[in-house]
């Protein structure tokens, strides 16, 4: 196989917020409530080692519901990425005392106080997660015919991928997790250079990383990301989503929109695929925010169901879960409810489809392959030079999707001032009564590169009367080998969304060449030439809740 190569850029480190955001969500897991036994009332709580694959001791912390007789529903709990195991004490200790869970919350293989070192969610990583089990069943009242996994980011990948390796999992539980690793961290073959830079930064500062790991950073320093692609398929639940299915295990998916690690459209995907009984929720917020503060034993909707989950699935209860439609989406803006669907197509009941036509420096109206009946706009082109970005942005990873969650404050741009010699922008009509963008965008265009490699970053916004727009998806692009001169023709899927336009609101499409989330292929005195040939014209979809 050829090796993918990136250029010596991969090796800037993030810039400080990041890692001061990763700062405050550890410190909040360390300030979670009650985290002694003292402080407890119908549980218990201990500090223990668990011999893992190999001897590999783990430590964990054991939630045992008191006043309560056994045998206890089991859960285990992998800690996320850089965290340790008190990170779910809080939750634990709610599902222990409010239903009676026993819970073994451990810290992953090479993080904090666990032996061992990590191996991104490899074979050792399930086989420790299988240890613990049996642990458990011999050390506690666990039920060996109730037992469940769940957890948050790592974690929760570990439980997805643990559960189609050990058919003793009746359910599982995973809250912003990643269903496959190669395209959530090389989304349209581009390198998602912050959170590769933010996950390094921690496994080295927090952890002890294992050969995998090492090889994996010592060749992403080269500008080699093969060897991470190599191990993607064995760390992908969506490799193995047959033998999930095939045991039957009970499934449940939380993640936010935003989810600047592991982009929200693959696992809409891998939930499709799913046989077995299912329930997703999309809701606001970037990597692991949605249910943080769950974790540490606040009131949060998340866990509220991951709760229910269980105890339908592993107590029998007749608690209405089970007979709810499994999918449920929130606005990723505004304040809207949840809203409730029997599965993801059914999110997107109508669809807007443009053509579009040139761009220039002034606004063009998108033309309507539907209500105006038009022809498509062919034969144009219009070209833009590379290597300098615009004011067009996918934002900042974790950062950017926490602001839109908890302060409604979206990634933006002042549509005016994207520089039309560096990008191409479309605008379309106004929505008079307003419109809910359900479901997944896709974008059609030709264009004819420069280089051998070049990247283009799509993105979709809604613009308001004074040209200022807020982000609702965007989608990274990078044309690898490709021949200069020679057209391609790029059909992309933007991250899926559910989206309120207010009224008098217009969309607008921007397609530029560098974004600071991704390494971007385009460089300084190359240009790419964008075109509509008749046999495929260039074109935008938008999804629509009617």
């Amino acid at each position: 196989m050829t090796p993918v190569r990136t250029r010596a850029r991969v090796g800037t480190l993030l810039p400080r917020v990041l890692a001061l955001a990763v700062t405050t969500v550890l410190v909040a897991a360390f300030l979670s409530p009650a985290p002694a036994a003292a402080q407890s009332v119908g549980s218990t709580i201990t500090y223990e080692t668990i011999a893992g694959h190999g001897g590999t001791e783990l430590r964990a912390k054991v939630i045992t519901p008191t006043g309560v007789e056994g045998p206890h529903p089991l859960l285990v709990m992998p800690s996320a990425w850089g965290t340790p195991h008190i990170l779910y004490v809080g939750a634990a200790k709610r599902l222990a005392e409010e239903s009676g869970y026993e819970v073994v919350a451990y810290t992953s293989r090479g993080f904090w106080d666990s032996e061992g070192g990590i191996e991104v969610a490899g074979p050792e990583d399930r086989a420790d997660a299988s240890a613990v089990i049996d642990w458990a069943l011999e050390h506690t009242e666990a039920d060996p015919e109730r037992i469940g996994m769940a957890g948050i980011s790592y974690g929760g990948g570990i439980s997805l991928l643990t559960a189609a390796e050990d058919d003793r999992i009746g359910a599982v539980a995973s809250m912003s997790g990643w269903a496959d690793l190669g395209a959530s961290l090389y989304p349209g073959e581009t390198v998602d250079v912050q959170s590769a830079e933010l996950l390094l930064l921690a496994g080295n500062l927090l952890g002890r990383p294992g050969a995998a790991l090492e090889e994996i950073e010592r060749e992403y320093r080269r500008g080699n990301i093969q060897p991470a692609l190599d191990l993607s398929p064995d760390r992908s639940a969506a490799t193995k989503v047959d033998r999930i299915n095939e045991n039957g295990t009970a499934v449940m998916i939380a993640h936010g929109w935003n989810d600047g690690m592991f982009p929200v459209g693959h696992i809409t995907d891998f939930y499709e695929r799913l046989s077995g009984p299912k329930r997703l929720m999309l809701t606001p917020g970037d990597h692991a925010t949605p249910e943080a503060f769950g974790a540490v034993g606040l009131p949060n909707e998340v866990w509220e169901d991951l709760a229910r989950w269980f105890d339908h699935h592993l107590k029998g209860e007749d608690n209405g879960i089970g007979s709810e439609d499994p999918v449920r989406v929130k606005p990723n803006n505004g304040r809207g409810g949840w809203t409730s669907h029997p599965d993801w197509a059914s999110v997107t009941t109508g669809t807007d489809e443009y053509y579009l036509g040139e761009p220039s420096k002034d606004w063009l109206r998108w033309q309507s392959s539907g209500a105006m009946e038009t022809e498509p706009a062919t034969g144009w082109d219009y070209d833009f030079r590379t290597g300098i970005g615009t004011t067009a942005r996918s934002g900042t990873v974790i950062l950017s999707g926490a602001l839109q969650q908890f302060f409604d404050v979206p990634t933006g741009v002042l549509l005016p001032t994207v520089d039309r010699y560096r990008a191409a922008v479309w605008t379309s009509p106004a929505y008079p009564d307003g419109a809910r963008v359900a479901g997944t965008p896709e974008v059609t265009f030709t264009f004819t590169p420069t280089a051998v490699d070049q990247s283009v970053f799509v993105y979709l916004y809604a613009i308001d009367s004074r040209g200022v727009g807020s982000l609702l998806s965007h989608a990274p692009y990078t044309l690898r080998d490709g021949t200069p001169g020679t057209p391609v023709t790029v059909e992309t899927e933007l991250s899926s969304v559910v989206w309120d336009v207010p009224a008098g609101h217009r969309l607008a499409v921007v397609v530029d060449s560098r974004d600071a989330r991704y390494l971007s292929e385009s460089t300084v005195g190359h240009r790419v030439e964008v075109t509509s040939p008749e046999e495929n014209p260039t074109r935008v979809s938008i999804p629509l809740s009617l």
